[in-house]
């Protein structure tokens, strides 16, 4: 009689989560960390976050898995891939289109990684029945990168993202806490090496040492999470940036091992968000702004900010033809847009 080979609920779990279109999975122990609750201290003191003040008001639970949730005793880390099937810079030089980060051109992440932690947590409390389970991805007070890297899924680089080696810097991170005691798996090393390619990416020096960032110099931050005017002394950089900035993330000489066969399908990019042409979308208001963005990361900025961010890439354009489009928001009623359209219209001369 031939004995059935029994798998462990470890080994199932991570089945499970591949079926589900997970690209990695891994178990790290849910207890505080000191170090990693120092650093981000410090960070937040020397005020690096910018004007993200959720970051400081939930700062005690973002210690540790226990701080938020003191019953937890393993976190399963999961993360999807997006990774590209061209490179995110090749559009540099295109003056007439504005350039969206990946992460933000498909279906948004929120959405399809939440969905899909939810039926992970479901498929555990099946298997394991009275299992406590939480599900979060990004906007909970969670930090997913350390929590990934000690969940073997890879090493937070030196431009603070987590890297992995078969799937590069473009991986979707989220977490399930459990009261389940589980089998951990083992933290990953450090592979950035000497390797500075991301920090002689980054186009507003936003790193001032490898593995911290300043985030009010980055370009996802002034693009994404600044409201208001960005300051003078960036704009120049921003480029045709619109939303969000990949420079550093495709720079990782990781991502040659990164293909878009892993990524999942709902990440692919909308036609519509690939190369968008800026004179449409200068052309903006709320209601079509809405209807564009419907599905997308991209709504929860609002029509403002982004026509904010074409008025600069505009300015940085060097195509007259748009001086049409962007007088006519000179009288916009948002003070932000207005002056970015004041702005252009002088570097476009």
């Amino acid at each position: 009689m031939v004995k059935t080979a029994v798998t462990s609920l470890e080994d199932r779990l991570k089945a499970e989560a591949t079926r589900l279109g997970f690209a990695v999975c891994g178990i790290a122990p849910a207890a505080d960390d000191p170090l990693r609750a120092e650093r981000l201290e410090q960070w937040l003191g020397e005020g690096r976050h910018g004007s993200m003040e959720w970051m400081e008001t939930r700062l005690h639970h973002r210690r540790g898995p226990q701080s938020l949730w003191p019953e937890a005793r393993s976190v399963i880390a999961l993360g999807m891939s997006y990774a590209p099937a061209d490179d995110p810079r090749r559009l540099a030089d295109a003056g007439d289109r504005g350039r969206i980060s990946v992460y933000a051109q498909g279906a948004d992440y929120h959405d399809v990684i939440k969905r899909n932690l939810k039926a992970l947590a479901r498929w555990l409390v099946a298997e394991e029945p009275g299992a406590g389970v939480k599900v979060f991805v990004d906007t909970a007070p969670v930090m997913e990168k350390p929590l990934g890297q000690m969940a073997g899924l890879g090493w937070q680089g030196k431009h603070t993202n987590l890297v992995s080696r078969s799937h590069g810097s473009w991986l979707f991170l989220g977490a399930i806490y459990t009261t389940l005691g589980l089998d951990l798996d083992a933290p990953h090393a450090d592979r950035c090496g000497s390797c500075t390619a991301c920090q002689t990416a980054c186009p507003t020096e936003a790193f001032p040492a490898p593995y911290r960032l300043d985030a009010r110099r980055c370009i996802s931050y002034l693009t994404i999470e600044h409201k208001g005017p960005v300051p003078e002394e960036f704009r120049k950089a921003l480029g045709n940036r619109i939303y969000g900035c990949d420079d550093c993330l495709a720079a990782c000489p990781w991502n040659s091992f990164a293909t878009t066969a892993q990524a999942n399908r709902a990440f692919l990019p909308r036609a519509e968000l690939a190369a968008p042409r800026l004179a449409e979308l200068l052309a903006l208001d709320d209601a079509t702004f809405r209807q564009v963005f419907s599905g997308s990361p991209i709504k929860r900025i609002g029509r403002d900010r982004m026509v904010r961010n074409c008025l600069y890439a505009a300015g940085n354009s060097g195509d007259r033809a748009l001086l049409p489009v962007v007088h006519n928001l000179l009288a916009d009623p948002d003070p932000a847009v207005a002056d970015a359209a004041r702005w252009a219209l002088v570097e476009l001369g």
